[in-house]
């Protein structure tokens, strides 16, 4: 078995105003530290629009899709924009992660990391915000119990920013399982532990800023892997931001890049056990752009470890 990489060169076409954070200069990084990696390559393609609606409404496609500037950028909020390239980056990051399902569920990889931007983890059912448009994550998801028939798939969200578009597009949908560590308070103000879905289906586990490792292997250890032991997951999901390391300039905890490698392995395991060690991840955040490289880099590591 192997591991995939995910891409496209159309995902370094989404580029944002200068000064921007999300910028393409992120997924340059990640890209060069995963370069010479012995990763099953794979282009993305894009997401079919049976795809993106299991998630969003065809109102909320169409807008994407009418937003999409000929010149210059759309501001489609303070935060979020779209460049002529946009609309097609955010279709492949879509589209990787339901290829991602695809291959693994079809045991040609054993797991599967999709690098690609922009990131989806913020996008509500109708609502673009936070840097992302679609919701990758939670399209994959659905598209695995959908097309696939699974009855079970989890998420886990170790992104410093709660992942409050995934929760509202799975909430209501009791074949998910939605768990998230965050750092709180931060942006977008939500995950608070008494957000628990509508089948007790999410669990938000919200640390204090300057968390570190110990913390955040507590959370990890008392409450996210029971909850996935009891969920039994057959395929398990990971929004994989790396903005919670020490270096990040948009938020304040304190994890390395060796948190990261010791959190894909608590996860490699809960699949080892329950899903055939099947594993789907996809980037989200991470800013700064070395700590951001060195992490993708561990996490990817382990998966190639693991999916030997």
């Amino acid at each position: 078995m192997a591991t995939a990489l995910i891409t496209h060169p159309e995902c370094l076409e989404h580029v944002t105003p200068p000064g921007h954070p999300e910028q393409v200069a992120r997924l340059d990084a990640v890209l060069s530290a995963l370069d010479g990696l012995d990763l099953v390559r794979v282009p993305a393609p894009f997401a079919a629009d049976d795809d993106l609606l299991r998630a969003h409404p065809k109102s909320h496609v169409s807008a994407i899709r009418q937003s999409a500037p000929d010149s210059g950028w759309t501001s489609l909020d303070a935060d979020t924009h779209m460049s002529v390239g946009s609309l097609g980056a955010a279709l492949r990051a879509a589209g990787a992660n339901v290829k991602a399902v695809d291959m693994v569920l079809a045991g040609d990889v054993q797991n599967a990391f999709a690098a690609v931007r922009p990131p989806g983890h913020h996008a509500e059912r109708e609502t673009p915000m936070g840097f992302c448009l679609f919701g990758s994550v939670a399209i994959a998801a659905k598209h695995a119990l959908d097309h696939h028939g699974l009855s079970r798939v989890a998420i886990v969200d170790f992104d410093v920013h709660h992942g409050n578009g995934t929760q509202d597009l799975v909430e209501s949908d009791p074949r998910i399982l939605f768990c998230s560590t965050h750092q709180m308070p931060l942006y977008p103000g939500t995950g608070h532990a008494h957000e628990t879905g509508a089948y007790n289906n999410v669990l938000n586990v919200p640390l204090p800023g300057g968390a570190g490792s110990a913390i955040f292997k507590q959370a990890i250890t008392e409450q996210v892997l029971p909850m996935l032991k009891r969920f039994k997951p057959e395929l398990l999901l990971t929004s994989a931001g790396f903005d919670a390391h020490s270096a990040d300039p948009l938020a304040g905890m304190d994890l390395s890049e060796n948190d990261f490698a010791w959190v894909t392995h608590q996860l490699c395991d809960i699949a080892d056990e329950y899903c055939g060690g099947r594993v789907v991840s996809t980037l989200e955040g991470g800013y700064d752009l070395g700590a951001l490289a060195t992490s993708a880099k561990a996490h990817v590591e382990v998966l190639m470890e693991r999916g030997q």
